[in-house]
């Protein structure tokens, strides 16, 4: 279809499409007289981003998420938002006055009445920014304020619910393991100072570097007595080792010779040599005399060495089986000191968590603060009667072109030259117009229909 055939159309119809559009307009003229006047109020809200300086760590992200804020938009639009402004809303103020008398009837009012105000509440996200704006819809402008106002206070109260009723339920639950990590402390601090009275070992250092040193000087000490009992072990051995028995002896041998030399040219009974005879024998009772003594010392000798690496080898048994007894005793000690040291930890750290979970509990703001309050809005929401009317008047156009392009589908009929040339596709030679007709068909001009001509004569 043309645009030249669309007009015909129209023009053709021009009476039902004029009546669409006449009646379009009039109603929405009595639907913006007889239209309720509605205001809307909003009361933004701010998602504070900062740093939270009660929790240990920020509750919210530098960067709010769009999920964080479609999170926030639904808490708004929750049941339990909408019964806390019921509360805070006057009873005896619209709207709830207007409702409590119906809600009453049903088995629960106050879901009833918050129902209510969730129908005409509308939570939306300003562009680009942490900021919510919370608005309602009502009859008045002092109605529509205060129940915005309403909803942005029920919105606030209950994300501090949120926040500190987990808070508050951990720091019980925390309580509770604090008193059970101080009994688990207090028992093990109980078993490490029993054993440390029973023991008298105060630290796992104490008195352990004193015994083994001390078993080292023991071992050392016996290697000594046994190298001495080693070496003077024969008493023969400790009279050829005597100084003073050795020059005797060399004495002796020297003697002997000179008697041996004096026997080559004197007679035994030359007096020189009973004076020689003499002095030998003196001087070997003398050097028997100091070998029985220097063996007798050699003897008292070893076995004093012998009671001394008896007394020795004792000492250092029990000092070994007292090293092995404190070096145990050390060991339990290290455990019960690791043990009270791991129960200190656990009761630090439960105790830092109960702290921080009552300070949380304790917490009267959030991060969410109203950025103003809703104020009595001056103009009536919704559109203007004039754009009403423009509105009106669009739509009735559309719906007029609609219903006569219908009609013409349903009811199809020819009302310009052009409709009979695409109907019989034959040339048109001339017209006729009809003697009493108002209706006078629209021509085309002879230059389009000369054009069109050679087209259908050749069809």
């Amino acid at each position: 279809m043309s645009l030249f055939q669309l007009f015909t159309i129209l023009r053709a119809r021009r009476g039902l499409a004029g009546l669409i559009v006449l009646s379009t307009i009039a109603l929405a003229l009595v639907w913006v007289v007889l239209r309720p006047a509605n205001f809307t109020a909003r009361a933004p809200v701010l998602m504070d981003v900062r740093t939270d300086p009660v929790g240990v760590t920020s509750q919210y992200s530098p960067l709010v998420t769009p999920a964080f804020i479609s999170t926030q938009i639904d808490i708004v639009k929750s049941e339990r938002v909408a019964e806390r402004a019921v509360q805070l809303l006057p009873a005896d103020q619209p709207p709830l006055s207007k409702w409590i008398d119906s809600a009453k009837k049903k088995p629960v009012p106050p879901a009833v009445l918050a129902h209510q105000l969730q129908q005409r509440l509308e939570v939306k996200p300003a562009r680009e920014s942490n900021i919510i704006n919370i608005a309602w819809t009502g009859r008045t402008p002092a109605e529509a304020a205060r129940v915005a106002n309403a909803f942005a206070q029920a919105y606030l109260e209950v994300g501090l619910e949120l926040r500190t009723d987990p808070a508050r339920k951990y720091a019980d639950w925390f309580e509770e393991q604090v008193k059970a990590s101080r009994e688990k402390l207090e028992k093990a601090q109980a078993k490490l100072s029993a054993f440390q009275q029973q023991s008298g070992i105060l630290s796992a250092d104490e008195r352990g570097d004193f015994e083994t040193a001390r078993l080292t000087e023991l071992s050392q000490q016996l290697m000594a007595v046994q190298g001495r009992s080693r070496r003077g072990g024969e008493t023969s051995g400790a009279v050829m080792e005597s100084g003073l028995v050795n020059n005797m002896r060399a004495d002796v041998a020297k003697l002997e010779a000179k008697l041996q030399e004096g026997s080559a040219t004197m007679g035994s009974a030359h007096p020189q040599m009973q004076r020689m005879q003499a002095e030998l024998s003196a001087m070997r009772s003398r050097l028997a005399s100091e070998s029985s003594r220097v063996g007798s010392a050699a003897d008292s000798s070893v076995a004093a060495n012998k009671n001394r690496e008896r007394e020795l080898q004792q000492a250092l048994t029990e000092q070994k089986t007292r090293v092995l007894s404190l070096n145990k005793q050390r060991g339990e000690l290290s455990l019960l000191q690791r043990d009270v040291d791991s129960a200190q930890k656990a009761f630090e750290a439960v105790s830092a968590s109960a702290a921080q979970s009552r300070l949380q509990s304790l917490s009267n703001q959030t991060n969410v603060m109203r950025l103003a309050s809703a104020v009595e809005p001056l103009d009536p929401s919704g559109l203007s009667p004039v754009q009403a009317l423009l509105v009106a008047a669009l739509g009735g156009l559309l719906l007029a072109l609609a219903t006569v392009l219908m009609l013409e589908l349903l009811n199809r009929r020819i009302r310009s030259v052009e409709d009979l040339s695409t109907v019989t596709r034959l040339p048109i030679l001339a017209t006729i117009p009809a003697a009493a007709s108002a209706f006078v068909p629209l021509r085309l001009p002879a230059s389009r229909r000369l054009a069109l001509a050679p087209r259908r004569s050749l069809a």
